[in-house]
């Protein structure tokens, strides 16, 4: 069997107790203040803003890794057989659009 407690050792107890319900009860009061709540959430949306930034860069950037690697050797230098042809088209498309906005206004 165990030994009984003294008065004074269940008081102690007690007192243990009651100071870390109010350290809980401090815990809950910060988390659920309104003020925290405010800053829990644009935290969580800066970081979902962060992430989603951070993976659009990492898109663009192999796009752009493509295209290049696409119209230059591996020294750098443009591979003109394909430079010239998009350049070309790149001119038509905006000869066409540059017209058909002249039909519109005119």
């Amino acid at each position: 069997m165990s030994e009984a407690r003294t008065p004074a050792q269940i008081e102690a107890d007690i007192v243990r107790r009651r100071e870390q319900l109010a350290v809980t009860l401090d815990e809950i009061g910060i988390r659920m203040h309104p003020k925290t709540i405010i800053g829990d959430a644009k935290a969580k949306v800066a970081s979902t803003v962060d992430q989603t930034a951070g993976r659009a860069f990492v898109a663009v950037n192999r796009v752009v890794s493509d295209v290049k690697a696409r119209f230059t050797h591996e020294d750098g230098a443009p591979r003109l057989e394909r430079v010239v042809p998009a350049a070309v088209l790149a001119v038509a498309v905006v000869g066409l659009l540059a017209a058909s906005s002249r039909r519109k206004k005119g």
